[in-house]
């Protein structure tokens, strides 16, 4: 499902991801963690295809980024969701808008957007809150709004970066039980995060980055 070859990012003289070879199957739930700086974030952007590499090849569901560009990148996104630690949600719309735009821009019918963004507040628990705006939401349910709206599309692969940095105890379990339940129905999930609490229960396959390189 995700492969890179060799891929190396550098920004500048900075080298943010050196050699990269790493592989995530179809399914997987797997976790990115490393210092701050270690290269987290950009590794997410690159499988996002957000940030082209520098070196190496990214191949995602096996399609090689760098030979694509424009509508073709554009749809293959489509089937990449991405959860941003800071939510950005539009301020001036309500969590139902929030969630529909994700579906409004690749052209589909209203009667379905309509349908599919009922559909998918209530899995995440948000029915009750669709004509609320963000700044009524606690940080938690802000978080969902972020999370159905990345899924709003179906992807294949969930990227989620830091997703439960700026949450309480209490909240960080509940969005990982989502993030699980998501899984589960065959989703790959890769999170990025520093968090030690999360990680140290996990049965799940931990990748360690360190200066941009894999200690896995």
């Amino acid at each position: 499902m995700i492969q890179l070859f060799h891929v190396s990012k550098t920004f500048g003289p900075t080298a943010a991801l050196e050699n990269i070879d790493l592989r995530i199957r179809t399914g997987e739930f797997v976790f990115v963690t490393g210092p701050s700086g270690a290269g987290k974030t950009t590794l997410l952007r690159l499988i996002f295809g957000a940030e082209p590499p520098t070196e190496g090849q990214i191949v995602i569901n096996g399609i090689n980024l760098s030979r694509v560009s424009g509508t073709k990148l554009d749809l293959l996104r489509r089937k990449v969701g991405f959860v941003f630690q800071d939510f950005k949600l539009l301020s001036r719309r309500t969590v139902f808008q929030n969630v529909a735009l994700a579906l409004e821009v690749t052209g589909e019918k209203r009667s379905v957007v309509r349908k599919k963004t009922h559909q998918m507040l209530r899995a995440v628990g948000l029915a009750p809150k669709e004509e609320a705006y963000p700044i009524e939401l606690s940080g938690g349910e802000q978080q969902r709004v972020a999370i159905a709206r990345a899924m709003i599309n179906d992807p294949l692969i969930l990227l989620a970066d830091e997703p439960t940095g700026n949450l309480d105890p209490d909240i960080t379990r509940e969005i990982m039980v989502l993030f699980r339940s998501i899984n589960l129905r065959g989703t790959t999930v890769v999170i990025a995060t520093h968090s030690r609490e999360l990680l140290r229960n996990t049965d799940q396959r931990i990748i360690v980055l360190h200066r941009g390189k894999v200690l896995e």
